[in-house]
């Protein structure tokens, strides 16, 4: 077969996807450093199993890994494992030199109204069930096919199609029926299911 997955073709095959395979860890875990550890976990786990790769989409292929790391990532959570890497520090880089170039950045109002925006959406993503929102992210942010996400999530592509829609449709209704708001994991929908185990 073409483009099997041969050791010395890693890095040119699998790394142009690091940002795919980091926003999509980000959206699931909702942690940047641990979407930092789901991603490094899952390219160690693509290195180990590359020569398994039969070539087509590496990027999809990467993108099923980083899912099943970051449930596993989840599931070790629930269980009580969770364990934070972050310090909660930054370093100061301000050295005290003024300088007149006019900012270039929106001004307050602008920004705190794209602020408020984001955090809106934000909070009506995670509102959604964890499937749905999945769906969003592969479609919308990763312009993934539909045959790609499904090969990605392991459902039918039917399934890809009518989480994508019952999710779009939740986001233009605002719509939370049967979900619960702000506490806790969002229940799930019947065509939903939660992770078991991530396959790796």
């Amino acid at each position: 077969m073409q483009n099997q997955g041969r050791p010395d073709d890693f890095e040119q095959v699998m790394l142009p996807h690091l940002d795919a395979a980091y926003n999509l860890a980000r959206w699931l875990v909702r942690d940047s450093s641990v979407a930092e550890d789901v991603v490094q976990d899952a390219y160690e786990r693509a290195c180990k199993y590359y020569s398994s790769f039969r070539g087509g989409s590496g990027r999809a292929w990467l993108l099923r890994i980083v899912r099943n790391a970051a449930y596993a990532t989840l599931k070790a959570e629930r269980r009580g494992m969770k364990v934070s890497l972050s310090s909660g520090t930054r370093a100061d880089d301000d050295d005290g030199v003024e300088t007149d170039i006019p900012d270039s950045r929106p001004g307050p109002e602008a920004t705190l109204a794209q602020r408020q925006e984001l955090a809106t959406l934000n909070e009506a993503l995670n509102a959604l069930p964890l499937a749905w929102q999945e769906c969003l992210i592969l479609r919308e942010m990763e312009a993934l096919s539909y045959k790609e996400m499904a090969r990605i999530m392991d459902v039918p592509i039917g399934t890809v199609m009518s989480r994508l829609a019952r999710a779009r449709q939740a986001l233009q209704r605002g719509d939370r029926e049967g979900f619960v708001p702000n506490v806790g994991t969002p229940s799930v929908p019947t065509d939903c299911h939660r992770p078991t185990g991530a396959a790796q």
